[in-house]
Protein backbone atom coordinates (compact mmCIF):
# COMPACT_ATOMS: atom_id res chain seq x y z
CA UNK A 1 0.00 0.00 0.00
CA UNK A 2 1.00 3.18 -0.24
CA UNK A 3 0.42 6.80 1.34
CA UNK A 4 0.58 8.76 -2.39
CA UNK A 5 -0.35 7.58 -5.54
CA UNK A 6 0.48 8.10 -9.07
CA UNK A 7 -2.77 6.82 -10.30
CA UNK A 8 -4.06 10.27 -11.73
CA UNK A 9 -7.68 9.87 -10.69
CA UNK A 10 -6.72 9.02 -6.71
CA UNK A 11 -4.17 9.94 -3.96
CA UNK A 12 -3.26 6.79 -2.22
CA UNK A 13 -3.56 2.98 -2.45
CA UNK A 14 -4.57 0.28 0.35
CA UNK A 15 -4.36 -3.23 0.20
CA UNK A 16 -6.07 -5.20 2.99
CA UNK A 17 -5.94 -8.33 0.08
CA UNK A 18 -3.57 -8.47 -2.00
CA UNK A 19 -3.56 -11.26 -5.53
CA UNK A 20 -6.56 -12.12 -7.57
CA UNK A 21 -7.14 -14.38 -11.18
CA UNK A 22 -8.26 -13.51 -14.66
CA UNK A 23 -11.70 -13.26 -15.35
CA UNK A 24 -11.96 -11.53 -18.31
CA UNK A 25 -10.05 -9.98 -21.29
CA UNK A 26 -9.14 -7.01 -19.53
CA UNK A 27 -7.09 -8.83 -16.66
CA UNK A 28 -4.88 -10.15 -19.83
CA UNK A 29 -2.26 -7.80 -19.32
CA UNK A 30 -2.64 -7.22 -15.72
CA UNK A 31 -0.20 -4.89 -14.44
CA UNK A 32 -0.35 -5.99 -11.10
CA UNK A 33 0.15 -9.40 -11.98
CA UNK A 34 3.18 -8.38 -13.14
CA UNK A 35 4.18 -6.15 -10.16
CA UNK A 36 3.61 -9.02 -7.69
CA UNK A 37 6.32 -10.83 -9.65
CA UNK A 38 8.95 -8.49 -9.12
CA UNK A 39 7.78 -7.56 -5.13
CA UNK A 40 7.78 -11.82 -4.67
CA UNK A 41 11.35 -11.54 -6.15
CA UNK A 42 12.31 -8.40 -3.68
CA UNK A 43 11.30 -10.88 -1.00
CA UNK A 44 8.24 -8.39 0.12
CA UNK A 45 6.57 -10.20 2.45
CA UNK A 46 2.80 -9.93 1.03
CA UNK A 47 3.58 -11.19 -2.18
CA UNK A 48 5.08 -14.67 -1.07
CA UNK A 49 1.81 -16.65 -1.98
CA UNK A 50 1.53 -18.05 -5.68
CA UNK A 51 -1.48 -18.14 -7.44
CA UNK A 52 -3.07 -20.71 -9.48
CA UNK A 53 -0.47 -20.54 -12.88
CA UNK A 54 -3.40 -20.69 -15.59
CA UNK A 55 -5.39 -17.49 -14.07
CA UNK A 56 -2.67 -15.82 -11.52
CA UNK A 57 0.82 -16.23 -11.01
CA UNK A 58 3.87 -15.97 -9.02
CA UNK A 59 2.97 -13.59 -6.01
CA UNK A 60 -0.17 -13.06 -6.84
CA UNK A 61 -2.20 -16.15 -5.12
CA UNK A 62 -5.43 -14.46 -3.27
CA UNK A 63 -4.08 -13.56 0.27
CA UNK A 64 -6.06 -11.44 3.63
CA UNK A 65 -3.67 -8.95 5.04
CA UNK A 66 -5.90 -8.50 8.77
CA UNK A 67 -2.79 -6.08 9.50
CA UNK A 68 -3.36 -4.04 7.10
CA UNK A 69 -6.88 -2.98 8.64
CA UNK A 70 -4.96 -0.69 10.88
CA UNK A 71 -3.83 1.59 7.95
CA UNK A 72 -6.24 3.94 7.62
CA UNK A 73 -6.35 5.05 10.89
CA UNK A 74 -3.22 6.38 10.86
CA UNK A 75 -3.24 8.88 8.27
CA UNK A 76 -3.79 12.03 9.99
CA UNK A 77 -4.96 14.25 6.91
CA UNK A 78 -8.14 13.22 4.28
CA UNK A 79 -7.41 11.78 1.31
CA UNK A 80 -9.06 9.60 -1.43
CA UNK A 81 -7.83 5.90 -1.41
CA UNK A 82 -8.39 3.56 -3.84
CA UNK A 83 -8.61 0.62 -2.11
CA UNK A 84 -7.11 -3.23 -3.07
CA UNK A 85 -5.14 -1.61 -6.21
CA UNK A 86 -3.80 -5.11 -6.10
CA UNK A 87 -6.70 -7.43 -5.97
CA UNK A 88 -10.11 -7.38 -5.89
CA UNK A 89 -11.99 -7.15 -2.62
CA UNK A 90 -14.76 -9.12 -3.79
CA UNK A 91 -12.74 -12.16 -4.89
CA UNK A 92 -14.71 -15.40 -4.51
CA UNK A 93 -12.20 -16.47 -2.22
CA UNK A 94 -12.85 -12.98 -0.17
CA UNK A 95 -14.67 -14.33 2.93
CA UNK A 96 -17.78 -12.19 3.31
CA UNK A 97 -16.82 -10.93 7.38
CA UNK A 98 -13.39 -10.01 5.86
CA UNK A 99 -15.31 -7.60 3.45
CA UNK A 100 -17.05 -6.09 6.27
CA UNK A 101 -14.33 -5.78 8.16
CA UNK A 102 -13.02 -3.75 5.41
CA UNK A 103 -16.44 -1.73 5.25
CA UNK A 104 -16.12 -1.22 8.71
CA UNK A 105 -12.62 0.58 8.52
CA UNK A 106 -13.83 2.60 5.75
CA UNK A 107 -17.24 3.67 7.96
CA UNK A 108 -14.52 4.48 10.95
CA UNK A 109 -12.77 6.94 8.93
CA UNK A 110 -15.13 9.10 7.24
CA UNK A 111 -12.34 11.85 6.62
CA UNK A 112 -11.49 9.50 3.66
CA UNK A 113 -13.48 9.05 0.78
CA UNK A 114 -12.35 5.35 -0.86
CA UNK A 115 -12.69 3.93 -3.68
CA UNK A 116 -13.34 0.07 -4.40
CA UNK A 117 -13.52 -1.55 -7.97
CA UNK A 118 -14.51 -5.34 -8.48
CA UNK A 119 -14.64 -7.15 -12.07
CA UNK A 120 -16.57 -8.99 -9.63
CA UNK A 121 -19.68 -7.26 -10.21
CA UNK A 122 -22.36 -10.61 -9.57
CA UNK A 123 -21.07 -11.31 -6.16
CA UNK A 124 -20.75 -7.62 -5.30
CA UNK A 125 -24.70 -7.64 -6.60
CA UNK A 126 -25.72 -10.58 -4.50
CA UNK A 127 -23.93 -9.46 -1.00
CA UNK A 128 -24.25 -5.73 -1.18
CA UNK A 129 -27.57 -5.86 0.74
CA UNK A 130 -25.30 -8.03 3.34
CA UNK A 131 -22.89 -4.93 3.93
CA UNK A 132 -23.82 -1.73 5.63
CA UNK A 133 -22.32 1.21 3.45
CA UNK A 134 -21.11 4.66 4.35
CA UNK A 135 -21.36 7.50 2.35
CA UNK A 136 -17.70 7.96 2.00
CA UNK A 137 -17.72 4.25 0.11
CA UNK A 138 -18.10 4.89 -3.98
CA UNK A 139 -18.32 1.68 -5.70
CA UNK A 140 -16.92 0.54 -9.15
CA UNK A 141 -16.67 -1.88 -11.86
CA UNK A 142 -14.61 -2.61 -14.74
CA UNK A 143 -16.17 -2.10 -17.90
CA UNK A 144 -13.51 -2.69 -20.66
CA UNK A 145 -15.84 -3.63 -23.67
CA UNK A 146 -19.43 -4.11 -24.70
CA UNK A 147 -19.23 -7.84 -23.09
CA UNK A 148 -19.26 -6.46 -20.11
CA UNK A 149 -22.24 -4.26 -20.01
CA UNK A 150 -24.14 -6.13 -18.14
CA UNK A 151 -21.65 -4.91 -14.79
CA UNK A 152 -23.49 -1.74 -14.74
CA UNK A 153 -26.91 -2.98 -14.50
CA UNK A 154 -25.10 -5.63 -11.48
CA UNK A 155 -23.94 -1.98 -10.16
CA UNK A 156 -26.52 -0.06 -10.41
CA UNK A 157 -28.50 -2.40 -7.99
CA UNK A 158 -25.97 -1.41 -5.05
CA UNK A 159 -26.65 1.68 -2.64
CA UNK A 160 -23.25 2.87 -2.96
CA UNK A 161 -23.15 7.04 -2.06
CA UNK A 162 -21.04 6.64 -5.48
CA UNK A 163 -21.23 4.36 -8.64
CA UNK A 164 -18.05 4.90 -10.69
CA UNK A 165 -17.30 2.45 -13.96
CA UNK A 166 -13.93 2.15 -14.53
CA UNK A 167 -13.24 1.32 -18.38
CA UNK A 168 -9.52 0.57 -18.91
CA UNK A 169 -8.06 -0.79 -20.75
CA UNK A 170 -10.89 0.10 -23.27
CA UNK A 171 -10.81 -2.66 -25.80
CA UNK A 172 -13.92 -1.95 -27.89
CA UNK A 173 -16.80 0.42 -28.12
CA UNK A 174 -19.35 0.59 -25.43
CA UNK A 175 -22.48 1.53 -27.99
CA UNK A 176 -25.49 1.29 -26.07
CA UNK A 177 -23.88 2.20 -22.72
CA UNK A 178 -26.73 3.14 -20.14
CA UNK A 179 -25.17 5.64 -17.60
CA UNK A 180 -28.78 5.93 -15.84
CA UNK A 181 -27.44 5.81 -12.04
CA UNK A 182 -23.94 6.08 -12.82
CA UNK A 183 -21.93 8.92 -11.37
CA UNK A 184 -18.69 9.07 -13.29
CA UNK A 185 -16.72 7.40 -15.62
CA UNK A 186 -13.14 6.77 -15.95
CA UNK A 187 -11.50 5.77 -19.46
CA UNK A 188 -8.40 4.93 -20.53
CA UNK A 189 -6.25 2.56 -23.25
CA UNK A 190 -3.79 0.45 -22.23
CA UNK A 191 0.23 0.47 -21.13
CA UNK A 192 3.10 -1.83 -21.28
CA UNK A 193 5.07 -3.87 -23.78
CA UNK A 194 2.05 -5.63 -24.99
CA UNK A 195 -0.57 -3.11 -24.73
CA UNK A 196 -3.63 -3.02 -27.19
CA UNK A 197 -4.41 0.00 -29.21
CA UNK A 198 -7.44 2.15 -28.33
CA UNK A 199 -9.80 3.65 -30.78
CA UNK A 200 -10.27 7.49 -30.47
CA UNK A 201 -14.08 7.31 -31.32
CA UNK A 202 -14.63 4.57 -28.44
CA UNK A 203 -13.23 7.56 -26.04
CA UNK A 204 -15.40 10.14 -27.59
CA UNK A 205 -18.68 7.90 -27.31
CA UNK A 206 -18.12 7.60 -23.69
CA UNK A 207 -17.44 11.04 -23.46
CA UNK A 208 -20.42 11.83 -25.48
CA UNK A 209 -23.09 9.59 -23.25
CA UNK A 210 -21.40 10.87 -20.14
CA UNK A 211 -22.19 14.56 -21.42
CA UNK A 212 -25.66 13.81 -22.27
CA UNK A 213 -26.02 12.27 -18.68
CA UNK A 214 -24.75 15.26 -16.90
CA UNK A 215 -21.92 12.47 -15.82
CA UNK A 216 -18.37 13.11 -14.61
CA UNK A 217 -16.49 12.14 -17.08
CA UNK A 218 -12.21 11.48 -16.37
CA UNK A 219 -9.73 10.34 -19.50
CA UNK A 220 -6.61 8.96 -17.85
CA UNK A 221 -4.26 8.14 -21.03
CA UNK A 222 -4.02 7.14 -24.49
CA UNK A 223 -1.44 4.66 -23.31
CA UNK A 224 0.67 2.90 -25.35
CA UNK A 225 4.09 1.14 -24.49
CA UNK A 226 4.57 3.37 -21.19
CA UNK A 227 1.57 5.63 -19.92
CA UNK A 228 2.82 8.31 -20.36
CA UNK A 229 3.61 7.29 -24.08
CA UNK A 230 0.78 9.64 -25.87
CA UNK A 231 -0.54 11.59 -22.89
CA UNK A 232 -3.80 12.73 -21.55
CA UNK A 233 -5.73 15.05 -24.21
CA UNK A 234 -8.79 14.13 -26.04
CA UNK A 235 -9.49 16.48 -28.65
CA UNK A 236 -6.96 19.57 -27.16
CA UNK A 237 -7.87 19.05 -23.36
CA UNK A 238 -7.50 17.18 -20.09
CA UNK A 239 -11.00 15.99 -18.66
CA UNK A 240 -10.48 14.89 -14.91
CA UNK A 241 -14.17 15.38 -13.66
CA UNK A 242 -14.81 14.12 -10.29
CA UNK A 243 -17.89 13.16 -8.58
CA UNK A 244 -19.93 15.13 -6.04
CA UNK A 245 -17.33 17.82 -5.96
CA UNK A 246 -18.46 20.18 -8.99
CA UNK A 247 -21.03 20.60 -11.38
CA UNK A 248 -20.29 18.54 -14.36
CA UNK A 249 -19.45 21.33 -17.32
CA UNK A 250 -21.16 20.66 -20.58
CA UNK A 251 -18.26 20.71 -22.32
Amino acid sequence: MSDRSAIEWTEATWNPTTGCDRVSAGCDNCYALTLAKRLKGMGSAKYQNDGDPRTSGPGFGLTLHPDALEVPYGWKSPRTVFVNSMSDLFHARVPLDFVRQVFQVMADTPQHSYQVLTKRARRLRQVAGRLEWPPNVWMGVSVESAKELPRVDDLRQVPAAVRFLSCEPLLGPLDGLDLEGIDWVIAGGESGPRHRPMDEAWVTGIRDACLQAQVAFFFKQWGGRTPKTRGRELQGRTWDQLPMTEPVPAG
